[in-house]
Formats: structure tokens, sequence, C-alpha cells
């Protein structure tokens, strides 16, 4: 029987959209929303207010399937970009070895739990889980291609400042650059902290780096 609801409710919704694609009738929304809130609730709260509460550039790119128009989307990627904070140091490329880590490591922003796990792995002790997006190290066999590849990063751009900034930027908020991208906001919601960011950074670019070892 639950079931045939949430297909209906898949159904009604998708309908709803057709007639105008940018608007939702009050009463489906509603019905959504206490779906999601009703299958998502074995994770911290932090974790769940990403579905049951989301911010502004979330509700933006719900509302337009990812692609809002580009008056909407300058003012998504600018209000993204104030909300790019940097390690207290003001390092931007940290230890590429604790960044090879993070990247092979990944809780990241799985919603629920695959087995219990300890409050530690949240927020700043889980990982980037990047390998599930991106090829990142020739040696690594079983790489997610959702994401560009990754190898040769540093070898194709160099160590530059721009190039730098660049990288810690995109992987703090990737929304900064392009709105409604698929990359998570990895700094934003505090999966990573800036400190780990820049060792990832740092692996990214380095020439010792596996990355941009040929």
């Amino acid at each position: 029987m639950k079931r045939i609801a949430i297909l209906a409710l898949f159904a009604a919704t998708s309908v709803a959209f057709a007639a105008d694609s940018n608007k939702l009738n009050p009463k489906i929304e509603a019905l959504a929303e206490s779906y999601v809130a009703k299958s998502f609730t074995d994770d911290t709260p932090e974790n769940l207010a990403r579905v049951t509460k989301p911010d502004d550039t979330l509700k933006l790119c719900s509302r337009y399937r990812d692609n809002p128009p580009k008056n909407l989307a300058d003012k998504l990627i600018e209000r993204e970009k104030k909300n790019i904070k940097y390690p207290d140091n003001g390092v931007l490329m940290g230890d590429w070895k604790a960044g090879e880590k993070l990247v092979n490591a990944g809780f990241a922003m799985r919603l629920g739990k695959i087995e219990p796990d300890p409050l530690a792995k949240q927020k700043g002790g889980n990982g980037g889980n990047c390998y599930a997006c991106h090829a990142v190290s020739p040696k690594e066999v079983a790489a997610g291609n959702m994401g560009p590849s990754l190898i040769g990063y540093g070898s194709i751009r160099g160590m530059s400042e721009e190039i730098i900034k660049y990288t810690y930027d995109k992987l703090y908020n990737a929304q900064a650059f392009v709105a409604c991208s698929n990359m998570p906001r990895l700094g934003h919601n505090g999966v990573l902290k800036p400190e780990q960011i820049a060792d990832i950074t740092a692996y990214l670019l380095s020439p010792e780096s596996p990355v941009n070892m040929k």
C-alpha cells in the first residue's frame, strides 16, 4: 500500500511540474515533504536539516530542477561565493599526504547509516568520498565517472596563486562557480574543515602527489 502511495505521489508531482515547470501544487508539495521527513530519520539533525529544511540554494535548484534562469543563477553563485571560508592560518596548500587519506575516505554527504557510525565520522571526520565521482590516482581502478578525471590535475594547471585559490574554492563550495552543481558543498555543509580542504588542494596540485606522477 505504501509503495502505491509513493508511486502515486511521484506521478502527481510529475503532472504538476509538466503543467508549470517552476511551481508545484502546495498540497502535493506538502505531501512530498511529509514523505521525505518520514523516509530519512536515521541520521544526525545536521544532515537531516539539509533534506527537511533546505536552504535558499537547494530550494532554488529544486524549483528549477537544477537549471535556474541566468539572473537567478548569477545571484546564487554570488551568494555562495560569500560563504567560502579559509583556514585560520591563511594557507590554502596543506599536507598532500593527509589530503590523500581524505580523498580515499568516504562518509561524505551520505544520508542514513549502513552500520552504526560514530559521531567522529561526521562533520570533519569523515573524508570527502571523492572517488565516488572522480578518477584521481592512476592506480585507482574503481573510481566513479560522474565528475571529470582529476588525474594530472596539477601537472596540467600548474601551481599559481590563482589556481590554488580556484581549487580550494571549488572544493569548498562548487556552487560558487556553477549554479546547482552536482558536486557537494563540502566546506559549506561542514563535511570537511577548511584545513582539510587545503590538504586535498595540496593532493591535487603538489608535484609529489600521486595525482601528478607520470
